[in-house]
């Protein structure tokens, strides 16, 4: 049965590392580099990310987030660089548009930021099972229901995206047309909302009731097939990087 989640299992390091090693390093990258408030954090975290996508052997799966992300810190850019409200010292100028060191610096922090917690992300969730994150949380004392929700998140944009598909083929062999410019593609999008809301809400329905009947609801202590799994060696990443917390910490109030 083919697994509706992100997940890419390349065996390696990544995904033989502990979730909870992996949430402690997307809560290090933001927090730390938040805290710091300096530009390089961002970008040393945002290159320690890369370094872990590409040597997780997954740097491929990220290049259409970071494709689609850049079309969102562009406008940043735009918007920011002309209409920032701390705008006062002239960058550039490009015909009629004036660029400001203020705007582009602000929009550089947010840009770096986004980044920064996209590729944190993106390490979590393409080396993690979400079978085994649930595990780990309801053993620690999480109820089934949190397990649920955490596990429903890391299935929806892969489910809507094969219900899309699978609906647009369907669309296709009745005719209708779905290539070609911009606006041929905005109306063949129009029809598609219906049945894929429906979709959703019936698996929704279908799930509930799956779940129902297989005791979701039962008060019976659980046992598990997957020891946990907690190395030493997870111990030690997860130590090292509340040092780096504190390090961003005190960087912020000696600096």
């Amino acid at each position: 049965m083919k697994s509706i989640s992100l997940y890419v299992d390349k065996d390696t390091y990544l995904t033989r590392m502990h979730p909870f090693t992996k949430l402690c390093y997307i809560f290090t990258a933001i927090v730390a580099s938040l805290v710091a408030g300096k530009l390089w954090a961002f970008a040393a975290f945002i290159g320690i990310s890369l370094v872990m996508l590409i040597s997780g052997k997954i740097i491929r799966k990220v290049f259409p987030l970071i494709a689609f992300s850049f079309t969102i810190l562009i406008t940043i850019f735009l918007i920011h660089g002309l209409f920032n409200h701390e705008n006062a010292t002239l960058l550039f100028a490009a015909g009629p548009l004036k660029f400001y060191q203020e705007g582009m610096l602000y929009a550089l922090r947010i840009s770096l930021n986004v980044l920064n917690m996209l590729l944190a992300f993106a390490v979590f969730v393409l080396t993690t099972r979400p079978v085994e994150l649930v595990e780990d949380l309801e053993r620690i004392g999480f109820s089934p229901k949190i397990g649920y929700v955490v596990s429903s998140v890391f299935q929806i944009v892969p489910q809507m995206s094969g219900t899309m598909n699978t609906i647009m083929d369907a669309q296709r062999s009745r005719g209708l047309e779905t290539e070609g410019s911009l606006l041929t593609r905005a109306k063949s999008f129009l029809p598609l909302i219906s049945p894929v809301v429906m979709s959703s809400l019936i698996n929704t329905r279908e799930r509930a009731i799956a779940l129902e009947i297989r005791g979701f609801e039962a008060g019976q202590k659980k046992t598990y097939l997957r020891e946990d799994k907690m190395k030493n060696s997870d111990r030690i990443w997860c130590v090292i990087l509340l040092l780096l917390i504190i390090a961003s910490i005190a960087i912020r109030i000696l600096l």
